[in-house]
């Protein structure tokens, strides 16, 4: 964006209209439908994403805290490490199956979630999925700041041993202290400009990552285990579960993991829209539960070697970096920059995981007015600042129960869209109608009944258990099947959704939706995606093909 005349800044202070976005030159929605750049099919210059670069995507976005916590979890409810490695195996590989399926459909139409859902849920119904995707996305880019926070006062303590003595002046129920609000400002600050880069542009963030935080993260284990001399008690410790507890802990706990990432199993077309290869974005499906398990079990080792000289698991590795501040210079310098690793963590994880996810869902939300940029920077603000996390993670758990048990209405959703695609429209779609809300995906008044169906069954049986989670058995009372049933609350509604959604489109086929080729322009306009090669071969014995006229606007606004 070039700098700004003083009329320009005036006028944009003064008239909402000079905040409009241009509208995009050839876009495929009908005249009197807003689209802007963000919003249309990726143009072919913006298609970088190599197999590499999804490989990065992965190693970015689950090396973090929150996986290294995660195996905590596990043992905590009574399993054992012999138990934990196969969860996060299986877990993972389980949510890594949509990711991959839900994946090609982004890497084949280089188009984003909230446009592809119009296929499966309809041109209006769809935007209940995308307003869920979006909120919860701001709140979970609040939450990982406020997380993020803690490696912003170790950095500081380490600079400036006195910052851990700065005396606080806020209430107590302001859910956080001067100092925690000072790191916390800090990190949203330096994480602002960080979340502008456009996801084209994401590839040197990867990279950077993915040589910080594993460093860091085996360094820790090293010092742990060095400081241990050797790797703890808890690769002697068994399950204290056994029966039915124990199966149904096992299943809870992979329903758990797998839920970590139920939301980016519905959006990942965010992402791969700017593959370059319609097959780049197959190597999640391995390497997604392998990055995690890994993250997991460094995690588990480094927990059970700290044991032995602090008396505790230590689950969280900002706690052990933090004793490093009490070794002199040579510790808090390895204590910095360790922390700067984790922070760096976090802020890839808030990128790929949640500030762009938010941005593309804003984009289609208000399309004249928000493209990707503004949409990061309204959901900083939002995610920031409006939602206070910091008080949330003080006070609120029925809260985190809540969003923990987000994964009951992301199963079906994530279902639905799998079962559209690949069973009953046999890939084929028409691109240009996704844009249109009276097109052949309007259906009855914009809603697809079959997605609804679809969605609604699978997600009632569930909400007596989310009541639980949140509110406790001292208010909700129910029995031991609902109990269980919402241990494996995403995969249920994933596999249900799809069985429902597959035979009533087949008992009753909207058949004005079911083509024999995928439709890429409209009356011969030019669109702004063109297929590679490799999605070319897809299309081969249909006699269907992109237009070889691609337009691109020069427009790029902030």
């Amino acid at each position: 964006m070039g700098k700004l005349s003083k009329d320009e800044l005036r006028r944009r202070f003064t008239s909402l209209h000079s905040w409009e976005l241009p509208k995009q030159t050839g876009a495929l929605a009908p005249a009197h439908v807003w689209t802007n750049r963000d919003m249309d099919p990726t143009p072919i210059e913006d298609q970088t994403w190599g197999t590499w670069s999804i490989l990065a995507y992965w190693a970015t976005d689950t090396i973090n805290l929150a996986t290294w916590q995660t195996a905590s979890a596990i043992l905590a409810v009574g399993l054992s490490w012999r138990e934990a490695i196969p969860i996060m195996v299986v877990g993972n590989f389980c949510v890594a199956v949509p990711l991959v399926l839900n994946g090609a459909i982004g890497a084949k139409l280089h188009v984003p979630f909230s446009v592809i859902a119009t296929s499966g849920f309809g041109y209006y119904l769809r935007y209940f999925c995308i307003v869920s995707r979006a909120i919860l996305a701001m709140f979970w880019l609040g939450i990982q700041g406020a997380n993020g926070a803690q490696c912003v006062t170790i950095m500081l303590r380490a600079w400036a041993p006195s910052y851990n003595d700065i005396p606080n002046q806020l209430s107590e129920s302001a859910g956080i202290t001067t100092q925690g609000m000072i790191s916390y400002f800090l990190f949203w600050i330096i994480q602002l400009p960080l979340l502008l880069i456009h996801p084209t542009k994401l590839r040197p963030l990867f990279w950077v990552k993915l040589t910080a935080a594993p460093v860091a993260a085996i360094a820790t284990m090293g010092w742990c285990i060095k400081e241990a001399g050797g790797g703890g008690d808890i690769f002697a410790l068994r399950a204290t579960a056994t029966g039915s507890d124990y199966a149904w802990l096992w299943l809870s706990c992979m329903s758990s993991v797998t839920g970590n990432w139920s939301t980016l199993a519905v959006n990942i077309p965010d992402f791969t829209r700017y593959a370059k290869s319609a097959r780049g974005q197959y190597i999640q499906l391995p390497a997604m539960p392998i990055i995690f398990t890994v993250c997991g079990v460094l995690g588990i080792v480094t927990t059970s070697a700290s044991k032995v000289f602090s008396g505790e698991y230590l689950w969280n590795p900002l706690e052990i970096v933090a004793i490093w501040l009490d070794y002199g210079p040579g510790g808090r310098c390895a204590a910095f920059f360790a922390a700067l690793a984790w922070y760096v963590a976090q802020v890839g994880t808030n990128i790929t995981a949640n500030s762009i996810s938010a941005a593309n869902d804003l984009t289609v939300l208000f399309p004249r007015w928000v493209n990707i940029k503004r949409g990061c920077m309204i959901a900083a603000v939002i995610a920031g600042w409006a939602l206070v996390p910091w008080k949330i993670l003080s006070s609120a758990q029925t809260f985190l129960a809540f969003m923990g048990g987000y994964a009951v209405f992301l199963g079906p959703m994530a279902g639905i869209m799998v079962s559209d695609y690949w069973l009953v429209k046999k890939r084929h779609l028409d691109i240009p109608s996704l844009y249109d809300p009276n097109g052949r995906y309007r259906y009855s008044g914009g809603c697809n009944w079959r997605a609804a169906v679809a969605f609604i069954v699978p997600v009632a049986p569930l909400l007596p258990g989310l009541g639980l989670s949140i509110s406790g058995p001292a208010v909700v009372h129910i029995n031991d099947g609902v109990t269980n049933l919402y241990t494996i609350n995403w995969l249920f509604g994933f596999v249900t959704s799809i069985v429902l959604y597959t035979a009533l489109s087949y008992a009753v086929p909207a058949k004005e939706t079911l083509l024999k080729d995928t439709i890429w322009n409209l009356e011969d306009t030019a669109i702004e995606a063109q297929m590679r090669d490799d999605d070319v071969e897809v299309e081969k014995g249909s006699g269907s093909g992109p237009s070889e006229k691609i337009r691109t606007s020069d427009a790029k606004p902030l």
